[in-house]
């Protein structure tokens, strides 16, 4: 069958296999960033464990300083 994943005959896979989406953080990753960047730094930032945790982390620290009023 064409677009059929798995052996349960449905797309996308077999219900009993499907779980919701769970966290323990105060917001949930729901939302979607992209960017291009140099082939060098994607290089370096997927070089480092759990590189996604890390960008979000700069990310925040970035718009922390931003809002920071010593910064003004």
């Amino acid at each position: 069958m064409a677009g059929v994943k798995g052996k349960s005959g449905r797309p996308g896979g077999a219900p009993e296999n499907l779980t919701s989406y769970t966290t323990d953080r105060d917001e949930p990753l729901l939302a979607k960033l992209q960017l291009r960047v140099g082939e060098s730094m994607m290089q370096r930032v997927k070089s480092i464990d759990e590189w996604q945790e890390f960008v979000r982390q700069a990310i925040q620290r970035a718009l922390d300083e931003m809002d920071d009023p010593k910064n003004s």
